[in-house]
């Protein structure tokens, strides 16, 4: 691990002024079970590190009859914990109870599942996110079981977000503030494909921190989140479905399906969505809808499991979200 300066700011606006115009003059520290790992990788090596634990601004869960506000450092072993997120938020719950590990769960935090690096093992071994040999995208040749099946070369890495697609689901606004102020980013779009090496997944600035998330409350909403993992210990998913179903008696009247961990982005499967208008959900439409949710899927060389993997999460969050399923 290279040399680092460290800093304890007291406050948002001072932890904002000691930040920089590049990710290498410094970088935002909460959690740091990401961050550090990529340290002692050599993968990535800022300049200073600014600590916003301690910043009372990112902390907390509050609960109002419009939704939730979850502070950026609110832990996942908190959020997990929560009965408002249990009850009101399964989707949320879900995914959260989904994070095995004791100590991320403890360490982690809300802000930092949102802001993590891929875990694609290119970029972890200093190949870059768009690895390439002359024309061709070493992903695409190479080791690829894991990688996603929506998506464009040379860009094959998975979002590693747990909290992703059921924030994307339930409609979810980023809270993002930076030196000139602060501003609203739908949670769908704080992530992106990044467009060079220099580039981030998310859309926040090297100057700028995220602050926390607002759920919106919709009545008669139901939401499920379903994971498939290779095992059920500490692992990341192989595919995800969450799913938001807003319900008039037994039909549903709207819906929105967001996979992850198949695509470098959580994936929006927009068609999937609008087919759930009109629709009572059971065994057959279940089965119909996931088929639809992967119909664009392009898998590479090796993971072509995972479109049946991505179609069957799908089925089961939609018989979960409606009581058909319990885990």
């Amino acid at each position: 691990m290279e040399k680092f300066e460290y800093a304890n700011p007291a406050s948002l606006q001072e932890a904002l002024s000691l930040l920089g115009s590049t990710w290498t003059e410094a970088a935002v520290l909460a959690g740091g079970t990401d961050l550090i790992s990529l340290m002692k990788d050599g993968v990535y090596a800022p300049k200073r590190l600014v600590n916003v634990k301690t910043i009372k601004d990112l902390s907390g869960l509050t609960a109002g009859k419009e939704g939730v506000r979850i502070g950026a450092t609110y832990t996942i072993d908190d959020l997990a914990e929560n009965p408002t997120i249990r009850l009101q938020y399964p989707a949320l719950y879900e995914a959260a109870r989904g994070i095995a590990s004791p100590q991320i769960r403890n360490m982690g935090t809300v802000g930092g599942d949102l802001c993590q690096r891929p875990r694609c093992w290119y970029f972890r071994a200093g190949y870059g996110l768009r690895p390439v040999a002359g024309d061709k995208s070493l992903i695409a040749v190479g080791e690829n079981r894991y990688h996603a099946i929506f998506g464009s070369n040379p860009v094959y890495f998975v979002s590693a977000s747990s909290f992703g697609p059921p924030l994307i689901a339930l409609g979810a606004k980023a809270k993002i503030a930076s030196p000139d102020g602060k501003r609203d980013l739908p949670v769908e779009q704080f992530f992106v494909v990044p467009q060079s090496e220099s580039d981030r997944e998310i859309a926040l600035k090297p100057n700028e921190v995220l602050t926390g998330i607002e759920v919106p409350l919709t009545a008669n909403l139901k939401s499920a989140t379903y994971e498939i993992r290779e095992r059920e210990a500490i692992d990341w998913p192989l595919a995800t479905a969450s799913v938001a179903l807003k319900m008039k008696g037994n039909t549903v009247e709207s819906g929105r399906i967001v996979l992850g961990a198949v695509g470098p982005t959580p994936y929006v499967a927009t068609a999937a969505s609008q087919m759930l208008a009109g629709m009572a959900i059971n065994e057959q439409s279940a089965e119909q809808i996931g088929k639809a949710a992967v119909a664009d899927a392009k898998p590479l060389s090796q993971n072509g499991y995972k479109v049946q993997l991505a179609k069957v999460a799908v089925k089961r969050a939609l018989l979960q979200a409606t009581g058909q399923l319990k885990v």
